[in-house]
């Protein structure tokens, strides 16, 4: 059972939410509030697996409340849910460290999807507005001299596998193109992780992209060899 607390302003998007991340479907929603700061003393109660967060609230929007869980407790996960076109918000929210983000009106089963797999410490990037905001995300990049040196520190074969997870390629489709065994990709994948300092596959993705090692609307298509 996948515990979870939903995070929105609109009673009724919660109702909606609470009938999708039901017990049948291996969810239980521990807890909800209404706006940033009623989040943060809500998660900390509850220690769900998840966070379902909204990005428009009153008080303390979703960005600032993902910034202020993830600087209480650097293991929650959170899921952002937004409406179509709010690019530079979700890229904002990935900042600040969500794992993800789904619009509002994706169907139910990719909701559910995106729960199982930011609880799982996986990320969701939807892809109907993926490509969007991390163009967005890519127009105002962040300056760390660290990452650029963490960048330094990975093998050509962890280069290459962070440009497969930068376009989106899973673990077994990035063996295929390099010809490896999915386990050793397992194993690339796990070291980035520990060298970018990055929590999941949505923070390699944004990070990639963040640092030039891919760009918005390359190919996913990877040189094998």
């Amino acid at each position: 059972m996948i515990s979870v607390v939903l995070v929105d302003d609109q009673e009724l998007a919660r109702a909606g939410l609470r009938t999708i991340l039901r017990e049948p479907y291996g969810f239980g929603v521990v807890g909800e509030a209404a706006d940033g700061h009623a989040a943060l003393a809500e998660v900390a109660r509850a220690r769900p697996d998840a966070v379902v967060m909204d990005i428009r609230m009153p008080r303390m929007d979703g960005v600032e409340a993902t910034r202020a869980l993830l600087a209480a407790d650097p293991a929650a996960r959170v899921l952002v849910l937004t409406t179509f076109g709010e690019d530079a918000v979700l890229a904002a929210a990935l900042r600040a460290g969500a794992s993800g983000f789904c619009l509002k009106d994706a169907p139910a089963e990719d909701i559910q999807r995106a729960v199982r797999a930011v609880a799982a410490g996986d990320g969701w990037l939807d892809p109907a507005v993926c490509g969007r905001v991390l163009r967005r995300y890519r127009t105002d990049p962040a300056t760390d001299p660290a990452a650029v040196r963490r960048l330094g520190e990975l093998t050509a074969r962890e280069l290459d596998v962070l440009k497969g997870i930068g376009r989106g390629l899973t673990n077994a489709e990035i063996a295929r193109h390099l010809v490896v065994g999915e386990g050793t990709v397992k194993t690339h994948v796990g070291r980035i992780f520990t060298k970018l300092g990055v929590r999941d596959r949505a923070g390699a993705v944004v990070f990639a992209f963040d640092h030039g090692v891919v760009h918005p609307g390359e190919p996913p298509a990877m040189p094998t060899g």
